[in-house]
């Protein structure tokens, strides 16, 4: 039997695991329930996927992230993994196929989205399903008080009771001990093991500035910082406006947000990674799956809405190990509009309500019906035509789904569907008279079963390759025949699209917990003060501070963010001293990772400013390589 590191090797090509790694993989291994607290790019995956491959049966993962679902499917059928997705995109039918596939053993992983877990047509093939492990990402988005709820993760544990016995993995990048609590209640999680990578990133200088002129400070930044960097923005038309002001400085920027088709975005971010386009200003759709580790920058152009979410982006800087910066940028104006924030985010429930009266208009979808059904949604017309902000019917659309009663999706896809509506006579006569189109419809029938009798998903690039024609010659075609009366086709969507879980209600009668409504509302209102005290007077230094919020306490002050250095100036550093330090670092340190906290504390007499200033140079010149685990090695 092949052992975890050979599994790793085979398959990823890596010759060791990642700090804490191998010790989830074996608590995995043991069948006991697991919490893994591992920051982002800190290789969370790996600690399902590979206990999977040792184990029989399949490996369930549930995320609500269908695009970096997509994304690990690929990933692993690349290297020859067989697995599946399934989500809310998908036509009954593809659902179907897929789950039959599944019961005869033909993929390794399914992945699938938190709603789709009381689906009928899921519960009807669970117990035909060999599931050996559940794994759940963005495992926070169970915490009802957290800073990401989503109603669906609720109901995992009911999937627990029909596999009992089958342990659970549930991750995620940043957790408050609350959050950790929640996860473990809700997940009923019994013999269980936590383990927490520390918070600290001993290489990442944050920063913080009050500016009168946010591009300037930008720019500042920019261009004495070499390196690639990331910009956050918290709109659309930011991050458009930002980046091209960055080009007129002779900048390599561009900009990325959700309302950019898939092809887009792929191309984007395809060009940032290769380090095509240096600098990405974007808005939190940027970033979930991307593991860049030579980023040197990361910038808050706007005040993020919670600590979580700041850590987690500000932490896409300096993942190998090197210096990297994290910079917040703000105006007196952005923290007076950040401590009222909770007005918008949690709107009154008289106004609820009212827009959801107003998009019940906006679809013409009368009371009591809908349930299951996907209605094409413009965000942008839909508040022109109602005159209503934009931030409050986001937000908004938000409470309703944690509320239960919709699913929005800014960038779901939804693939082309076709079913032949000619009998097959019919057809036949329709080929004799229009034989151009005979290639296209026999390449349909061979390909997809069923097209006869249900709507399939099909795919035109697929398709194309097997007519030996372009792709706008087969949609033409389609167009064509739809026309024609011989199929019923619905292109592919890419618009936002608004997903019914239950009948349309009456407005007057919505149903919204107003208790737990005012619960969330406190809860965030708090993680906003939480995150304004850290931005303008954190007290301590920020990794600390950091470190204390997430329940990761005594750690050493980092010598390197804005306050430590305001606070602990130190008289520079004689070159004798630098010397005898950097000789001691080196007797100690060896290839093997050793942490920082140990190292620090056994050279005793010497100052820890003065440790930390021989280590960044270290780390500058390539000769030690800072770990985010808060471990140090020679390169």
């Amino acid at each position: 039997m092949s052992t975890p590191l050979q599994i790793l090797e085979k398959y990823w090509g890596h010759s060791q695991f990642r700090p804490l790694q191998a010790d989830i993989i074996d608590a995995v291994i043991a069948q006991k329930d697991v919490l893994a607290l591992l920051p982002t790019g800190g290789g969370k995956s790996i600690c399902f996927q590979v206990p999977a491959l040792l184990q029989e049966g399949m490996c369930l993962v549930i995320s609500p992230l269908i695009a970096l679902m997509q994304d690990q499917v690929n990933n692993l059928n690349e290297k020859g993994i067989e697995a599946a997705v399934i989500h809310s995109g998908m036509s009954f039918i593809a659902v179907k196929e897929t789950l039959q596939a599944c019961t005869s053993g033909a993929y390794k992983f399914l992945y699938l989205s938190p709603e789709r877990i009381e689906s009928n047509v899921f519960k009807e093939y669970l117990p035909a399903l060999d599931i050996s492990l559940i794994a759940v990402d963005e495992a926070h988005c169970i915490a009802q008080w957290g800073y990401d709820f989503r109603p669906p993760y609720l109901r995992i544990a009911a999937l627990r009771n029909e596999l009992p016995g089958v342990p659970v993995i549930a991750l995620t990048a940043s957790a408050t001990k609350e959050v950790e609590a929640d996860i473990i209640e809700k997940l009923s999680f019994k013999t269980y093991t936590i383990f927490r990578q520390s918070y600290v990133r001993p290489a990442l200088s944050y920063s913080y500035f009050e500016v009168e002129s946010k591009i300037n400070k930008a720019l500042e930044i920019i261009n004495n910082v070499k390196g690639g960097g990331i910009v956050y923005c918290n709109t659309r038309k930011q991050t458009k406006d930002i980046a091209e002001l960055l080009q007129l400085q002779k900048i390599s920027a561009d900009y990325y947000h959700a309302g950019l088709n898939a092809e887009e975005r792929q191309l984007k971010q395809k060009k940032w990674m290769l380090g095509e386009t240096r600098i990405m200003v974007c808005t939190s759709a940027f970033g979930m799956g991307i593991d860049k580790d030579d980023v040197r920058t990361v910038i808050h152009y706007d005040l993020p809405d919670c600590l979580e979410n700041y850590y987690q982006e500000a932490g896409r800087a300096g993942r190998d190990g090197k210096k990297a910066y994290a910079v917040l940028l703000a105006t007196t104006a952005d923290i007076s509009k950040t401590r009222t924030l909770h007005e918008t985010r949690f709107p009154a429930i008289a106004m609820i309500k009212d827009i959801y009266q107003s998009i019940a208009n906006y679809l013409q979808l009368p009371v009591g019906i809908g349930e299951g059904g996907y209605y094409d949604f413009n965000l942008l017309a839909f508040c022109n035509n109602f005159k209503l902000d934009l931030t409050i019917v986001t937000q908004t659309l938000k409470l309703l789904e944690q509320e239960g009663h919709i699913q929005f999706s800014e960038n779901i896809f939804l693939p082309t569907q076709v079913c032949f509506t000619a009998s097959k006579e019919s057809l036949e006569n329709f080929e004799e008279a229009y034989p151009a189109f005979e290639p296209l419809i026999k390449a349909l029938l061979r390909s997809y079963q069923g097209i006869f009798d249900n709507r399939i998903s099909v795919f035109e690039k697929r398709i194309a390759g097997i007519c030996k024609l372009d792709i706008q010659t087969v949609q033409k075609q389609l167009q064509q025949l739809a026309a024609m009366g011989i199929i019923e086709y619905l292109p592919q969507k890419e618009t936002p699209q608004i997903h019914f879980l239950v009948n349309r209600a009456p407005a007057a009668f919505l149903h919204i917990d107003k208790e737990r409504y005012l619960k969330r509302k406190e809860a965030f209102t708090n993680r906003i003060n939480t995150l304004i005290l850290f931005a303008t007077n954190p007290g301590v230094c920020r990794s600390v501070f950091i470190g204390n919020y997430f329940g990761d306490p005594g750690k050493a002050a980092c010598g390197i963010c804005d306050y430590c250095l305001s606070h602990h100036k130190k008289d520079k550093l004689t070159e004798n001293r630098f010397t005898s330090i950097e000789q001691r670092l080196y007797s100690i340190i060896s290839k093997t990772p050793t942490p920082i906290d140990q190292m620090i504390a056994s050279l005793g007499k010497e100052d820890e400013a003065a440790i930390w200033e021989v280590l960044y140079y270290l780390a500058s010149e390539n000769k030690l390589i800072m770990n985010e685990d808060g471990t140090i090695q020679l390169v």
